[in-house]
């Protein structure tokens, strides 16, 4: 325990020396994290800038900066949610970790026959047989739901009525919303005059179940954009920059009503439906929301309070 204090200590005995560095690294915390959770991933870019030499402390966006990120947040939701993803992004973000301590870390158990070859099955953790599970250890030791607080809409909502004016003036200056526009940028820019960030998480097509019929044969990238936890789009493409920029303009699209509302809808997320955070316009949708890449609510309410 002294050796992952002192670990700690020595990160923020760093970013004391270097309040530029502190500062423009505390703009990529997202609004559903914990400090425990902030404070791994913040080590994990810290540690990990060397290896994309364009990323510079105060740099407000890259490729190389977007990457980073993205395998931050994948590299998060593995060690705190138990998300797998594909064998080579697996090892990539175990590699780019090695080193890096979490203090009591949540142990995530996948089935019921690896947990009793292990030999650590035991009478209350029967129940979590099949998917990752973590178990809240308050008072009746019961499984607490996973997904967003009934009240996250209406806390996030304040947040989005800026975003959507400032969405709205900034494609009034563009000429308005068409095809020709980079469309990430203006949706980037446009969030961080919130003073937030935006999250892309990056999974190979090939590797995603329940996409519709006519994409599943086809090589290339899925993206998904969320911000401050709400999803925003997911965008297809023949690599990840355009994945992401058709994952931009779908997100720029719910902006072109008259108002944006978040709620809590039903979304596919590893073969079951979960309730997610989404951003939404006024029209009615004849078909579902794509599966979900990611789901940053699985231990939400695990967090304080216990």
């Amino acid at each position: 325990m002294a050796e992952e204090l002192g670990r700690e200590d020595l990160v923020s005995e760093y970013l004391d020396q270097n309040p530029g560095l502190a500062q423009w690294v505390d703009t990529f915390r997202v609004y559903c994290e914990s400090g425990k959770q902030w404070t791994a991933r913040r080590e994990f870019i810290l540690r990990n800038m060397e290896a994309f030499p364009t990323v510079k402390p105060g740099l407000a966006h890259s490729s190389s900066l977007d990457r980073l990120l993205s395998l931050s947040m994948v590299w998060a939701n593995h060690v705190f949610l138990g998300c797998s993803y594909p064998q080579a992004v697996m090892d990539k973000i175990k590699e780019m970790g090695e080193g890096i301590v979490v203090p009591d870390a949540p142990v995530h158990r996948t089935t019921r026959d690896e947990a009793m070859a292990k030999g650590k099955r035991s009478a209350t953790t029967e129940a979590d047989a099949d998917g990752c599970v973590k178990r809240a250890k308050c008072g009746s030791n019961e499984l607490k739901k996973s997904g967003p607080r009934p009240q996250a809409p209406a806390e996030h909502q304040p947040f989005f009525n800026r975003l959507y004016k400032a969405v709205a003036w900034k494609l009034v200056s563009a000429g308005g919303f068409g095809p020709n526009l980079d469309h990430f940028e203006i949706l980037r820019s446009c969030v961080e005059s919130c003073k937030q960030t935006l999250t892309c998480v990056f999974v190979p097509l090939k590797d995603i179940a329940g996409l519709p019929a006519a994409r599943t044969q086809k090589e290339g990238h899925v993206c998904e954009i969320r911000c401050q936890a709400v999803y925003l789009g997911t965008g297809y493409g023949r690599d990840e920059a355009a994945a992401k920029a058709m994952a931009s303009k779908e997100a720029l699209k719910v902006f072109q009503g008259r108002k944006v509302t978040v709620k809590i809808g039903r979304r596919r997320f590893k073969g079951k439906d979960v309730e997610d955070l989404m951003l939404l316009d006024e029209q009615p949708r004849t078909q579902g929301f794509p599966p979900a890449l990611s789901y940053p609510f699985q231990d939400e309410q695990l967090e304080g309070g216990c």
